[in-house]
């Protein structure tokens, strides 16, 4: 992991201004004389720069992910806690720390990834890619400089966070603020909070179907302490471990506010200069991106493809499906990969059969 200092202070599209910004990256591989390989990866809500940890099922020599071919980047979003500047980080503004964080958008999430791209010296980026809070980073970032990218994808997101996400986000935040610790705005605060938080967003995460199959008790006769319960709990503390309550409550005011058509006559107007040729994948049961969703971005992006991936884990699919996330998306970069797909899937949907 590499640390970038910008050198100038940033506004912020709230008119609020960070000093001192730190944005941490990670490189993989080795950019070429023409400097035309470039994979430039968007993470997730809670995820990190290191692409190699999270997404390995798409990592890797012969994956989607190739360091052998590409040189492949990924920078920490603003407003998190993994080295690049956010609520809790150690150099930020005392006035700003904490639940004082300015607001950040996905706009100035992708205002920071070009400072890193500038700085890097990467002027065109041959394959975009992000899913979720990603995708969102990625279509933003498309919709404001289509010139720089030849490939589009997007997985598991959309154009507008719907009030759907925003009610679950709003849930999580409700959790947060129940912590007289998080309320305090100390360092560390919102562990309890944080813990229930996540709780709710596996809700959202995962779907009824997954939850069957992984947490259905063996014996009828139990009446307290069931898998579901204790699954919950892992999943809270595990968390709390990794991430902090800060950094959540910023990250997930910036999905709340995502709106590509913030900037443009409206969305599809936005989405309408988006030259890239573009993949769109969405999951068949994740109720937090509904496919609907990705079939919007696809039929408002002018060069663009759309396919279902098959799942019983929800909007979590696009990381324990990743043999056919990476299949997909090596069959769009190398293949043939036919816009017949959008069009059935449309005539599919105006007859009721999705």
């Amino acid at each position: 992991m590499k640390i970038l200092k910008v050198k100038a202070a940033i506004d912020l599209l709230n008119g609020e201004r960070l000093r001192q910004v730190e944005v941490a990256y990670s490189t993989y591989g080795k950019l070429n004389r023409q400097k035309n390989n470039v994979i430039w990866v968007c993470h997730a809500l809670t995820g990190n720069s290191e692409v190699h940890d999270w997404w390995a099922g798409i990592f890797g020599e012969h994956k989607s992910l190739d360091p052998s071919k590409y040189f492949i980047v990924c920078a920490n979003v603003l407003g998190s806690c993994y080295g690049t500047t956010g609520p809790s980080h150690e150099k930020i503004c005392e006035n700003q720390k904490g639940v004082h964080f300015p607001l950040v958008t996905i706009d100035d999430m992708v205002g920071v990834h070009q400072l890193v791209a500038d700085e890097l010296g990467i002027n065109h980026i041959e394959v975009l890619i992000g899913a979720s809070l990603g995708g969102q980073q990625a279509v933003q970032w498309a919709v404001d400089e289509p010139d720089r990218f030849s490939n589009l994808i997007l997985v598991a997101a959309n154009a507008q966070h719907s009030p759907w996400g925003i009610a679950f986000n709003e849930s999580q935040r409700m959790a947060l603020w129940a912590d007289e610790s998080f309320r305090a705005n100390i360092p560390g605060g919102g562990a309890f909070g944080l813990k229930a938080a996540r709780s709710i967003a596996m809700l959202s995460y995962r779907s009824y179907a997954g939850y069957t199959r992984t947490q259905r008790e063996d014996f009828t006769h139990k009446r307290d302490h069931f898998r579901a319960s204790s699954y919950q709990q892992y999943q809270g503390d595990k968390f709390v471990k990794r991430f902090d309550a800060y950094a959540y409550w910023s990250l997930s005011k910036a999905m709340d506010a995502h709106n590509v058509g913030r900037k443009y006559t409206n969305i599809e107007s936005a989405l309408r200069r988006i030259t890239a040729r573009t993949l769109v994948l969405g999951v068949d049961t994740d109720i937090l991106f509904p496919i609907e969703e990705q079939l919007f971005l696809a039929e408002h992006i002018a060069d663009s493809c759309f396919e279902v991936i098959p799942s019983h884990y929800g909007h979590d699919g696009f990381l324990t499906e990743t043999v056919r996330v990476d299949e997909l998306i090596k069959d769009f970069l190398y293949n043939d990969f036919s816009r017949y797909r959008k069009t059935i899937f449309r005539q599919q949907r105006r007859q009721g059969v999705v």
